[in-house]
Protein backbone atom coordinates (compact mmCIF):
# COMPACT_ATOMS: atom_id res chain seq x y z
CA UNK A 1 0.00 0.00 0.00
CA UNK A 2 1.84 2.72 -1.07
CA UNK A 3 1.74 5.89 1.31
CA UNK A 4 0.92 9.60 0.47
CA UNK A 5 3.48 11.68 -1.48
CA UNK A 6 5.52 12.28 2.02
CA UNK A 7 9.55 11.92 2.93
CA UNK A 8 10.52 9.14 4.45
CA UNK A 9 13.84 10.48 6.42
CA UNK A 10 16.55 7.62 6.79
CA UNK A 11 14.30 5.10 4.66
CA UNK A 12 15.95 4.75 1.52
CA UNK A 13 14.39 0.82 1.07
CA UNK A 14 12.89 -0.67 -1.48
CA UNK A 15 9.71 -2.73 0.56
CA UNK A 16 8.77 -6.27 -1.09
CA UNK A 17 5.25 -7.88 -0.69
CA UNK A 18 4.23 -11.20 -0.10
CA UNK A 19 0.88 -12.80 -0.63
CA UNK A 20 -0.38 -14.48 3.32
CA UNK A 21 -3.08 -15.65 2.09
CA UNK A 22 -6.76 -14.87 1.74
CA UNK A 23 -5.71 -11.92 -0.63
CA UNK A 24 -4.19 -10.04 1.61
CA UNK A 25 -0.05 -8.71 1.32
CA UNK A 26 2.48 -8.13 3.82
CA UNK A 27 5.08 -5.15 3.12
CA UNK A 28 8.56 -6.46 4.18
CA UNK A 29 12.39 -5.26 4.15
CA UNK A 30 14.81 -7.90 3.08
CA UNK A 31 18.34 -6.18 3.32
CA UNK A 32 21.64 -7.14 3.16
CA UNK A 33 23.27 -10.11 1.95
CA UNK A 34 21.38 -13.05 1.28
CA UNK A 35 24.25 -15.61 3.19
CA UNK A 36 24.49 -12.88 5.51
CA UNK A 37 23.53 -14.07 9.59
CA UNK A 38 19.58 -13.21 9.87
CA UNK A 39 18.94 -10.03 11.79
CA UNK A 40 14.56 -10.41 12.20
CA UNK A 41 13.29 -7.02 13.64
CA UNK A 42 9.73 -6.81 14.78
CA UNK A 43 7.78 -3.69 15.35
CA UNK A 44 4.96 -3.10 17.51
CA UNK A 45 1.46 -0.86 17.70
CA UNK A 46 1.49 1.51 15.94
CA UNK A 47 4.45 2.02 14.26
CA UNK A 48 5.88 -0.07 11.97
CA UNK A 49 8.96 -1.27 9.89
CA UNK A 50 9.94 2.92 9.67
CA UNK A 51 10.86 2.39 13.67
CA UNK A 52 13.89 0.20 12.71
CA UNK A 53 15.07 2.06 9.62
CA UNK A 54 18.84 3.33 11.20
CA UNK A 55 19.61 -0.44 12.72
CA UNK A 56 19.41 -1.78 9.30
CA UNK A 57 21.15 1.36 7.77
CA UNK A 58 23.66 0.29 10.08
CA UNK A 59 23.62 -3.75 10.08
CA UNK A 60 22.88 -4.53 6.27
CA UNK A 61 26.67 -4.22 4.65
CA UNK A 62 27.08 -7.63 6.82
CA UNK A 63 23.61 -8.87 8.64
CA UNK A 64 20.65 -9.99 6.30
CA UNK A 65 17.65 -7.71 8.04
CA UNK A 66 14.25 -8.81 7.37
CA UNK A 67 11.59 -6.37 9.20
CA UNK A 68 7.80 -7.55 8.33
CA UNK A 69 5.18 -4.61 8.56
CA UNK A 70 2.16 -5.95 10.42
CA UNK A 71 -0.92 -6.64 8.14
CA UNK A 72 -2.96 -3.38 9.10
CA UNK A 73 0.49 -1.72 9.64
CA UNK A 74 2.90 0.78 7.76
CA UNK A 75 2.82 -0.47 4.18
CA UNK A 76 0.78 -3.81 4.30
CA UNK A 77 -2.67 -4.46 3.17
CA UNK A 78 -5.33 -2.77 6.25
CA UNK A 79 -8.50 -5.71 5.53
CA UNK A 80 -11.32 -5.59 7.58
CA UNK A 81 -12.39 -8.05 10.36
CA UNK A 82 -14.33 -9.83 7.93
CA UNK A 83 -11.53 -10.91 6.09
CA UNK A 84 -8.94 -11.10 8.58
CA UNK A 85 -8.52 -11.50 12.60
CA UNK A 86 -6.69 -9.41 14.14
CA UNK A 87 -5.44 -11.72 17.14
CA UNK A 88 -1.54 -12.44 18.27
CA UNK A 89 -2.06 -16.05 16.62
CA UNK A 90 -2.89 -14.43 13.45
CA UNK A 91 0.56 -12.46 13.79
CA UNK A 92 2.46 -15.43 14.29
CA UNK A 93 0.81 -17.79 11.63
CA UNK A 94 2.01 -14.49 9.10
CA UNK A 95 5.76 -14.41 10.43
CA UNK A 96 5.75 -18.00 9.90
CA UNK A 97 4.30 -18.06 6.78
CA UNK A 98 6.86 -15.06 5.61
CA UNK A 99 9.96 -16.85 6.79
CA UNK A 100 9.12 -19.82 5.29
CA UNK A 101 8.32 -18.11 1.86
CA UNK A 102 11.68 -16.23 2.50
CA UNK A 103 13.49 -19.52 2.94
CA UNK A 104 14.72 -18.78 6.17
CA UNK A 105 15.28 -22.04 8.92
CA UNK A 106 17.66 -20.42 10.85
CA UNK A 107 19.39 -19.68 13.36
CA UNK A 108 17.78 -15.90 14.11
CA UNK A 109 18.58 -12.79 16.07
CA UNK A 110 15.15 -12.04 17.31
CA UNK A 111 15.35 -8.00 17.63
CA UNK A 112 11.91 -6.92 18.93
CA UNK A 113 10.10 -3.92 20.20
CA UNK A 114 6.67 -3.47 21.58
CA UNK A 115 4.00 -5.85 20.34
CA UNK A 116 7.44 -7.17 18.69
CA UNK A 117 8.15 -8.85 21.79
CA UNK A 118 5.28 -11.36 22.06
CA UNK A 119 5.11 -12.08 18.21
CA UNK A 120 8.47 -13.10 18.03
CA UNK A 121 8.61 -14.75 21.06
CA UNK A 122 5.19 -16.26 20.53
CA UNK A 123 6.41 -17.39 17.41
CA UNK A 124 9.32 -19.34 18.87
CA UNK A 125 7.59 -21.11 21.19
CA UNK A 126 8.10 -24.16 19.22
CA UNK A 127 10.84 -22.65 17.18
CA UNK A 128 13.31 -21.35 20.74
CA UNK A 129 16.77 -23.58 18.92
CA UNK A 130 16.36 -20.85 15.88
CA UNK A 131 16.81 -17.56 18.04
CA UNK A 132 20.06 -18.02 18.96
CA UNK A 133 20.29 -14.12 19.50
CA UNK A 134 18.60 -11.14 21.55
CA UNK A 135 17.94 -7.90 20.80
CA UNK A 136 15.05 -6.43 22.97
CA UNK A 137 14.00 -2.68 23.11
CA UNK A 138 11.15 -1.84 25.67
CA UNK A 139 8.53 -5.05 25.16
CA UNK A 140 7.23 -7.49 26.90
CA UNK A 141 7.33 -11.18 26.67
CA UNK A 142 5.10 -12.04 29.91
CA UNK A 143 1.82 -11.19 31.11
CA UNK A 144 1.31 -7.82 32.68
CA UNK A 145 3.17 -8.17 36.09
CA UNK A 146 1.38 -7.79 39.39
CA UNK A 147 2.88 -4.68 40.80
CA UNK A 148 2.11 -2.62 37.43
CA UNK A 149 -1.43 -1.69 36.46
CA UNK A 150 -2.14 -1.29 32.96
CA UNK A 151 -1.86 2.51 32.17
CA UNK A 152 -5.66 3.81 31.62
CA UNK A 153 -4.27 5.52 28.45
CA UNK A 154 -4.40 1.81 27.08
CA UNK A 155 -7.69 0.65 29.39
CA UNK A 156 -9.86 3.30 27.24
CA UNK A 157 -8.82 2.00 23.83
CA UNK A 158 -9.01 -1.58 25.04
CA UNK A 159 -12.53 -1.15 27.76
CA UNK A 160 -14.10 1.63 26.49
CA UNK A 161 -16.12 3.01 23.08
CA UNK A 162 -15.09 6.31 23.14
CA UNK A 163 -11.09 4.98 23.16
CA UNK A 164 -12.08 3.19 20.17
CA UNK A 165 -13.77 6.07 18.86
CA UNK A 166 -10.39 8.42 20.08
CA UNK A 167 -8.04 5.64 18.08
CA UNK A 168 -10.19 4.73 14.46
CA UNK A 169 -11.63 8.39 14.38
CA UNK A 170 -8.80 10.91 15.62
CA UNK A 171 -5.62 8.68 14.81
CA UNK A 172 -5.29 9.66 18.78
CA UNK A 173 -3.16 6.00 19.18
CA UNK A 174 -0.48 6.66 16.22
CA UNK A 175 -0.14 10.41 16.65
CA UNK A 176 0.13 9.96 20.37
CA UNK A 177 2.45 7.63 20.76
CA UNK A 178 5.05 9.77 18.30
CA UNK A 179 4.03 12.61 20.42
CA UNK A 180 4.59 11.50 23.76
CA UNK A 181 6.85 8.70 23.57
CA UNK A 182 10.02 10.41 22.77
CA UNK A 183 12.21 12.44 24.87
CA UNK A 184 13.80 14.33 22.01
CA UNK A 185 10.79 15.91 19.69
CA UNK A 186 11.08 14.16 16.42
CA UNK A 187 11.29 16.33 13.01
CA UNK A 188 8.07 17.10 11.15
CA UNK A 189 8.58 14.69 8.77
CA UNK A 190 9.68 11.98 11.27
CA UNK A 191 6.45 12.34 12.57
CA UNK A 192 4.27 12.53 9.60
CA UNK A 193 5.87 8.89 8.49
CA UNK A 194 5.09 7.61 11.76
CA UNK A 195 1.46 8.70 11.40
CA UNK A 196 1.19 8.49 7.57
CA UNK A 197 0.10 5.03 7.29
CA UNK A 198 -3.22 5.41 9.60
CA UNK A 199 -5.07 8.17 7.34
CA UNK A 200 -8.40 7.28 7.35
CA UNK A 201 -11.14 5.42 9.90
CA UNK A 202 -10.26 2.36 7.83
CA UNK A 203 -6.51 2.19 8.18
CA UNK A 204 -6.15 2.70 11.67
CA UNK A 205 -7.92 -0.66 12.36
CA UNK A 206 -5.02 -2.45 13.27
CA UNK A 207 -4.05 0.39 15.89
CA UNK A 208 -7.17 -0.24 17.78
CA UNK A 209 -7.20 -4.23 17.31
CA UNK A 210 -3.64 -4.55 19.08
CA UNK A 211 -4.86 -2.37 21.63
CA UNK A 212 -8.12 -4.89 22.33
CA UNK A 213 -6.25 -7.72 22.00
CA UNK A 214 -3.99 -7.04 25.16
CA UNK A 215 -4.07 -10.13 27.34
CA UNK A 216 -5.08 -9.66 31.14
CA UNK A 217 -6.64 -12.61 32.17
CA UNK A 218 -6.82 -16.44 30.65
CA UNK A 219 -9.89 -15.32 29.40
CA UNK A 220 -8.16 -13.53 26.78
CA UNK A 221 -7.13 -14.80 23.60
CA UNK A 222 -3.80 -14.08 23.38
CA UNK A 223 -3.00 -15.12 26.87
CA UNK A 224 -2.05 -18.59 26.61
CA UNK A 225 0.84 -17.53 24.45
CA UNK A 226 1.67 -14.98 27.12
CA UNK A 227 1.63 -17.25 29.72
CA UNK A 228 3.79 -19.85 28.18
CA UNK A 229 6.37 -17.40 26.62
CA UNK A 230 6.73 -15.93 30.41
CA UNK A 231 7.73 -19.48 31.59
CA UNK A 232 10.12 -20.29 29.30
CA UNK A 233 11.62 -16.73 29.06
CA UNK A 234 14.68 -18.36 31.17
CA UNK A 235 15.49 -21.07 28.59
CA UNK A 236 17.35 -17.98 26.42
CA UNK A 237 19.71 -16.81 28.94
CA UNK A 238 22.34 -19.36 27.43
CA UNK A 239 22.41 -17.26 24.22
CA UNK A 240 23.65 -13.84 23.93
CA UNK A 241 20.80 -10.82 24.60
CA UNK A 242 21.36 -7.17 24.29
CA UNK A 243 18.81 -5.00 26.26
CA UNK A 244 17.92 -1.25 25.17
CA UNK A 245 15.46 0.51 27.69
CA UNK A 246 13.66 3.35 27.87
CA UNK A 247 12.95 4.40 31.51
CA UNK A 248 10.76 7.19 31.06
CA UNK A 249 8.15 4.56 29.19
CA UNK A 250 4.86 4.44 30.86
CA UNK A 251 3.92 1.37 29.77
CA UNK A 252 7.28 -0.56 29.83
CA UNK A 253 8.84 0.55 32.45
CA UNK A 254 11.04 -0.58 34.91
CA UNK A 255 9.32 -3.55 36.03
CA UNK A 256 9.11 -4.97 32.28
CA UNK A 257 12.67 -4.20 32.31
CA UNK A 258 12.83 -6.24 35.07
CA UNK A 259 11.09 -9.17 33.71
CA UNK A 260 13.84 -9.93 31.15
CA UNK A 261 17.15 -9.08 33.25
CA UNK A 262 15.75 -11.74 36.11
CA UNK A 263 14.99 -14.19 33.03
CA UNK A 264 18.39 -13.17 31.59
CA UNK A 265 20.80 -12.74 33.67
CA UNK A 266 23.88 -12.08 31.37
CA UNK A 267 22.23 -9.82 28.94
CA UNK A 268 24.15 -6.63 27.94
CA UNK A 269 21.76 -3.74 29.46
CA UNK A 270 21.64 -0.31 28.09
CA UNK A 271 19.00 1.61 30.27
CA UNK A 272 18.38 5.24 29.57
CA UNK A 273 16.93 7.96 32.32
CA UNK A 274 16.42 10.13 29.53
CA UNK A 275 14.89 7.84 27.14
CA UNK A 276 10.81 7.09 26.14
CA UNK A 277 8.94 3.65 24.24
CA UNK A 278 10.47 4.92 21.04
CA UNK A 279 14.35 4.07 22.47
CA UNK A 280 15.27 3.89 18.65
CA UNK A 281 14.40 7.44 17.97
CA UNK A 282 15.90 8.71 21.38
CA UNK A 283 19.18 6.66 21.24
CA UNK A 284 19.94 5.71 17.56
CA UNK A 285 23.17 7.22 17.52
CA UNK A 286 24.23 5.24 21.21
CA UNK A 287 22.36 2.17 20.00
CA UNK A 288 23.18 1.05 16.65
CA UNK A 289 26.31 0.84 17.07
CA UNK A 290 25.95 -0.53 20.64
CA UNK A 291 24.32 -3.09 19.00
CA UNK A 292 26.07 -3.70 15.67
CA UNK A 293 29.38 -4.38 18.18
CA UNK A 294 27.22 -6.96 20.00
CA UNK A 295 26.24 -8.52 17.06
CA UNK A 296 29.54 -9.15 15.40
CA UNK A 297 31.31 -9.76 19.54
CA UNK A 298 28.68 -13.07 19.06
CA UNK A 299 29.17 -14.23 15.88
CA UNK A 300 26.71 -16.92 14.76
Amino acid sequence: MPLPDITLPDYPFTPQRFERGAGIAMSYLDEGPRDGEVVLMLHGNPSWSFYWRRLVLGLRDRYRCIVPDHVGMGLSDKPDDKHYRYTLQSRIEDLEKLLEHLGITGPITLAVHDWGGMIGFGWALKRRGLVKRLVITNTAAFPLPQEKPLPWQLQLGRNYNIGALMIRGFNAFAAGTIDQCVSTKVSPEVRAAYVAPYNSWKNRISTLRFVQDIPLSPRDKAWAFVDEAGRTLHEYADRPAFIAWGLQDFVFDKHFLKGFTDALPKAEVMAFEDAHHYVLEDKHAVLVPAIRRFLDANPL
